[in-house]
């Protein structure tokens, strides 16, 4: 198990509650992203960690394969969709370049709190793009530590340096919406939805 997995492994223990507030900034991605979304939409959510956005998501959307690398996370968001009873999500622990993901499969792809942690950006990106139908939607919301000194910014530093978090990218708005584009995307959308900030973004597949 890589540490990236131990890591979310941990986490997943302070999320297996059976309701969880969600906080200004989930709602605020959440309403942005249904927005974009269709009744008839089979949807990758891409990093799902404990399934309180996708569980919110469900209701808008036909299907949703849902897929995050620790399977701690998986097994909280399983529970909570139990619960409610939400039965169009499948929950897997999986990485996006599974080959049991079939290209230009998905109307929708989802990345919340995710891009930040990939290392292998333009290989990620063309994988999203791939597994899209034509004129698919790449739906993100990011963390932008890069765009001025923080101190969450100085602390996570520290705290990837010495091993205690997974790796991260510190991005700028302006990289982030580069990065996208690059993938083969047209932005449709971007504006922060938080005073981190975090950048929501909303790309739809060209090629």
């Amino acid at each position: 198990m890589v540490k990236a997995e131990k890591f979310w492994d941990r986490v997943s223990k302070q999320s297996d509650k059976p309701t969880i507030k969600l906080s200004p900034t989930s709602l605020k991605t959440i309403e942005s992203a249904i927005k974009y979304l269709k009744p008839d939409d089979v949807i990758l959510d891409f990093g799902c960690g404990s399934g309180t956005i996708t569980s919110e998501i469900a209701y808008h959307v036909k299907e949703i394969q849902a897929i995050d690398i620790s399977f701690g996370m998986i097994e909280v968001a399983k529970k909570k969709v139990e619960q409610r009873k939400i039965e169009n999500i499948d929950f897997t622990q999986s990485t996006i370049l599974n080959k049991r993901f079939n290209e230009k499969s998905f109307d929708v792809i989802l990345a919340f709190n995710v891009l930040h942690f990939i290392e292998d950006k333009q290989q990620i990106m063309q994988r999203i793009n791939n597994l899209l139908k034509p004129e698919g939607l790449f739906i993100s919301a990011t963390v932008c530590l890069g765009e001025r000194m923080t101190f969450l910014k100085l602390a996570m530093f520290l705290l990837t340096k010495l091993g205690m978090v997974p790796t991260m990218n510190f991005y700028k708005t302006t990289a982030l919406e580069g990065m996208v584009t690059n993938g083969n995307f047209k932005i449709v959308e971007s504006k922060k939805i938080s005073g981190l900030p975090e950048c929501f973004i909303v790309a739809k597949k060209i090629s």
